[in-house]
């Protein structure tokens, strides 16, 4: 009877073990599928992040699409997006510090020589779009319907009484376009008066504007929301963001001044990011596909002004060339506007400083 018992109890531990070998053997079955999941590529889906300046915001809203679809039809895959806007500074430092985008659209070169100081860009970038640039705007002036300040120029910004709104230029690349302006048009009366630039003259000049700022935004998006809020009565900004929310049906009046700079917005592909995700392939055919007629006209209708001669062309009428247009190069170029309006000890903080 005994042994009858011991020989039950052996046969029941014996099962156990089986099943407990048996469970052992299909997890390590599952566990070896599962791995083989895992390390097996998607095939037909992609994603792309793309890390861009927040004035771009509308319109990569309707381009992207256009791209997904081009993609598609050429390659068989779908393709999704994960989109970031920011001021430009922020971004390009967000992207400095480790946020892994694919493609970046930033306000200004500045911005993306940042990447390429860091490893993460290519120093060939210039190579796509035009020379990198793959949009192209000025500087302008907004202000409420009918104009009630009497605002024709930079000058009439310092009227006593007349409260002007730009974004900060530590944040924003769109503001620094805005200080370059006023700056540059200072430079441009002291020489018309003068005969030769005079950077203090240029300075003073940008201080009496200064000193109506109402606020100072951390974006040209977020100044261009406090100035539909009702803040202030003229808006320094890109010409684009007027002219794109008057086709919304807003009535601002668009001012541009004499002297004013030409705004030019870059593209590029993040190579460090786009080859460990990749994606280098679609990186480079999306920030192609940003010159092209499709994209371009997109472009056109939120007030950019095209790269592509052709649409640029054909929307010329659209776009007032002021007699003093002048561009980057007529301040020295970035490197010469970092170091002298930028720097820790440059104009731009003489003037928030008062000295």
């Amino acid at each position: 009877m005994r042994l009858f018992k011991r020989s039950r109890q052996l046969h029941g531990w014996l099962a156990a073990l089986m099943l407990v070998l048996l469970a052992l053997a299909l997890a390590g079955c599952a566990k070896e599928q599962d791995t083989a999941a895992e390390e097996t590529p998607q095939q037909g889906d992609l994603t792309l992040v793309v890390g861009a300046y927040s004035v771009a915001k509308d319109a990569m809203g309707d381009i992207l699409p256009l791209f997904a679809a081009k993609w598609k039809a050429e390659t068989g895959q779908t393709i999704t997006f994960q989109e970031s806007y920011e001021a430009s500074g922020t971004q390009a430092r967000a992207i400095a510090g480790g946020f892994e985008a694919d493609v970046t659209l930033l306000a200004m070169e500045g911005d993306v020589d940042k990447l390429v100081k860091a490893g993460l860009v290519e120093k060939t970038w210039k190579e796509r779009g035009e020379a990198g640039m793959v949009t192209r705007s000025v500087v302008a002036l907004g202000t409420r319907e009918g104009n009630p300040k009497g605002i024709h120029d930079f000058a009439d910004l310092a009227k006593p009484g007349v409260k002007v709104l730009y974004p900060n230029p530590k944040t924003s690349g769109g503001a620094q376009w805005d200080i370059n302006a006023i700056y540059g048009a200072g430079l441009k009366l002291s020489e018309a008066q003068e005969g030769v630039k005079d950077p203090a003259a240029a300075k003073a000049f940008l201080e009496s504007i200064h000193a109506n700022v109402e606020s100072l935004d951390k974006s040209g998006r977020a100044s261009m929301a406090a100035f539909e809020y009702g803040v202030g009565d003229v808006i320094v900004t890109y010409e684009n963001e007027l002219l794109a929310r008057i086709a919304q049906g807003v009535n601002y009046e668009v001012i541009i001044p004499q002297n004013t700079i030409l705004i030019e917005n870059p593209a590029a592909v993040v190579d460090k990011y786009a080859d460990e995700h990749g994606t280098r392939e679609a990186a480079e055919a999306l920030v192609d596909f940003l010159t092209t007629r499709e994209a371009q006209e997109v472009f056109a209708e939120y007030g950019f002004r095209p790269v592509n001669e052709q649409v640029y062309a054909e929307n010329a009428d659209h776009y007032p060339v002021p007699a003093g247009l002048f561009d980057i190069q007529y301040l020295g170029g970035w490197d010469e506007v970092r170091s002298t309006l930028y720097a820790k000890r440059g104009v731009w903080y003489q003037v928030l400083a008062g000295i």
